[in-house]
């Protein structure tokens, strides 16, 4: 029985260990941390708004 559900299963990928490797490797460049990304894009967002409200 453990042979046919062996045989029904789909084998895993086999590029996951590529995109792993992606990751891994140290790129140049400015690095900027998620939590300041977000922080920026809510300013954006409420600057937006506030704008919106006060000319139009």
């Amino acid at each position: 029985m453990s042979k046919r559900r062996r045989r029904r299963e789909a084998p895993m990928p086999a590029s996951a260990a590529g995109l792993l490797r992606f990751f891994e490797e140290e790129s140049k460049g400015f690095k900027v941390r998620p939590e300041i990304i977000l922080i920026l894009a809510g300013i954006l967002i409420a600057l937006t708004v506030i704008a919106n409200k006060l000319f139009i």
